[in-house]
């Protein structure tokens, strides 16, 4: 599994159409996308694939267009988590999961549980998943934070938990998991800004969100930190730096679609709640792209 999930990963976008139903071909382009662009491994049903606003029938619809249109010549990754840790289970049993390498499973949100309630959550899952379980930590979405201390007993303590995504921003706390991790344990950037950091701490890569459209300097620069060249490494992370601030300056995934759609891959539709960008935004997003 380490070998699986070290390098580049891309949390793919779900396409739509105009009239609001999931786009295959065009999910079918940007597969081919990024394949053709050397990608590791590939994150479906992720927060930036809008898999809260798909049904259970699109859910499984899209793992399964993407299983097969890839033929699994990378791993995938299937996001499967929430704050009902029951439904999880449920969840899981509603996938064909022979088809999956691990699941992402997001920190459950709204609730705000405990550290214990964290570590419990997680324990179930884990218990109960046919596959590796991806823990994934991002508090400006969930409102809750996975402190180290619960990341490091978990990792300790659930064989079938192999790898935590790591959106906190907090390098303090990505740090003391670094430090104290099981030498097979993975750390692995949910910041397309803090990639090069986090691996020169001993990062496993990156989950990426601008690799959707950018994954050959995304593959350069992950690879290069992962073989110690630190300067070619740096130089990509600055020079995509400017845009990568962007892609998030009004929501994602309406940044990436944005420059995808720039790119003639897919339309540039999201699923309420969610909006493109604005104008403004849009306007700095085209000028970024000319400069790169």
């Amino acid at each position: 599994m380490k070998e699986k999930l070290t390098g580049l990963g891309v949390a793919i976008v779900t396409p739509f159409r105009g009239d609001g139903s999931v786009d295959f071909p065009a999910l079918g382009r940007l597969l081919d996308h990024l394949l053709e662009g050397g990608v590791d491994y590939l994150v479906v049903l992720g927060t930036t694939g809008e898999s809260v606003t798909l049904n259970k029938d699109e859910k499984r619809a899209v793992v399964d267009y993407v299983t097969e249109h890839t033929g699994h010549r990378v791993p995938i990754v299937v996001g499967i988590g929430g704050n009902n840790t029951h439904h999880v289970l449920d969840m899981m049993r509603q996938f064909d999961l022979e088809q999956a390498d691990a699941i992402l499973s997001v920190a459950p949100y709204y609730n705000k549980p405990t550290p214990r309630g964290l570590y419990e959550h997680y324990r179930t899952i884990s218990s109960a998943s046919p596959v590796p379980v991806i823990l994934y930590n991002v508090p400006g979405r969930t409102g809750v934070n996975i402190p180290a201390s619960v990341t490091l007993e978990l990792a300790h303590g659930c064989e079938n938990i192999t790898a935590i995504k790591e959106a906190s921003g907090n390098m303090s706390q990505i740090m003391a998991i670094l430090r104290d991790k099981p030498e097979d344990f993975l750390v692995i950037s949910g910041d397309d800004a803090l990639i090069v950091p986090m691996m020169a701490l001993g990062g496993a890569g990156v989950i990426s969100v601008a690799a959707n459209a950018y994954p050959v300097p995304f593959r350069e620069m992950v690879h290069a930190a992962l073989n110690g060249n630190m300067d070619t490494a740096s130089a990509l992370q600055l020079k995509y730096l400017p845009l990568i601030n962007l892609l998030f300056a009004d929501g994602n995934p309406g940044g990436i679609k944005a420059v995808l759609n720039r790119m003639g891959i897919i339309e540039n539709k999201l699923r309420l709640p969610l909006v493109s960008v604005n104008d403004q935004v849009s306007e700095k997003i085209r000028k970024e792209m000319e400069k790169l």
